[in-house]
């Protein structure tokens, strides 16, 4: 195959800003046709992108657009079935994360990939940052020393009245949780591709700010195989705002701060040093130039399917544990 036809499905923010855009810039590949329930959106920006074929059903855009791979940009509820559908149909497939609303949704979807022998990959792009693998080589060397302690932190505002197109992320059916699902799965899959699965959680889910069905705050305690522990607070409950990744070592710690496009801070004793390891300027461009090769040379993606259905195992233990209000082991 010498270029990567796609159909883009959800015409909505994060298509427009980052999906579209990386979509028909990388090399070997175009947008062929877009589809969204809301006709003019999908219009939009297939007017947007080459004037390229819309569609407003699902089934019919699979049926009849020429595309050879399906990025789908839905709510986190439509994912899986989406992803089944279009890889029961011949085509590659890419999803927005996190892959589904659980883990047995996330199994459909790995086993249908297998089955169809076409490549599928979930969009978790901070593995493709060069502070990811900047950090895996440092952890590789040794030269943090023995890693003690990894913590997590996120939180913002996120109030999103009845009428506003992101509601759904607040609604468990639609979205699976609060922030644990929707920034905690990216943090939760860095944190997995760096270490491996923890052993063991114990989480604490609340809605402290809000009148939601889903957690605006959770903390989060995990070991990791070797004993190490990570500790994470996540929350939609702040005006201000904090996102940042540390792992500690007993010789030296390394620091995002923030966690996407700050400052990597390496600390040895009490001396620290700015590294620059600045992220793309789309930052799904990347793991999307990755797919796309994959297809066209015919080999896997970097990072499988089944390795991103892992941060959904975990989110699963998270709140097992916090609604049960005990130690969860994996």
């Amino acid at each position: 195959m010498s270029k990567v036809r796609w159909l883009l499905v959800g015409a909505g923010d994060i298509a427009r800003k980052r999906v579209a855009p990386a979509l028909a810039a990388v090399s070997d590949s175009e947008i062929a046709a877009v589809c969204d329930a809301r006709r003019d959106e999908a219009a939009a920006l297939a007017e947007e992108f080459g004037s390229c074929e819309c569609f407003s059903d699902f089934d019919q855009a699979l049926s009849g657009s020429p595309a050879d791979a399906v990025y789908i940009a839905t709510p986190v509820w439509l994912h899986a079935s989406q992803a089944v559908a279009a890889l029961n149909a011949g085509r590659h497939v890419l999803v927005e994360k996190p892959l589904g609303l659980n883990a047995a949704g996330c199994a459909v979807v790995t086993k249908a990939a297998r089955l169809s022998g076409r490549n599928a990959a979930c969009v978790y792009f901070r593995r493709f940052y060069p502070r990811y693998a900047h950090l895996k080589q440092v952890l590789e060397r040794g030269e943090l020393g023995r890693v003690v302690s990894v913590r997590m932190t996120y939180y913002s505002w996120f109030d999103p009245t009845p009428d506003d197109p992101k509601y759904w992320r607040v609604i468990r059916s639609r979205s699976g949780g609060g922030p644990l699902s929707d920034m905690g799965t990216h943090m939760f899959d860095v944190l997995i591709g760096l270490f491996g699965m923890p052993t063991s959680v114990f989480a604490k889910c609340d809605t402290l700010a809000h009148d939601w069905e889903v957690e605006d705050s959770a903390s989060v305690i995990m070991t990791l195989k070797d004993g190490a522990q990570v500790t994470g607070g996540f929350g939609w409950n702040s005006r201000t705002w904090r996102h940042e990744f540390e792992v500690v070592g007993t010789e030296a710690k390394i620091n995002w701060l923030p966690y996407d496009s700050g400052s990597v801070v390496k600390t040895v004793g009490r001396n620290a040093e700015n590294l620059d390891l600045p992220c793309a300027g789309n930052v799904h461009q990347p793991l999307v130039e990755d797919f796309v090769q994959s297809v066209v040379s015919g080999r896997p993606p970097k990072y499988s399917i089944a390795e991103s259905a892992k941060a959904n195992t975990l989110l699963d233990a998270i709140y097992q544990s916090a609604g049960e209000g005990r130690e969860v082991r994996l």
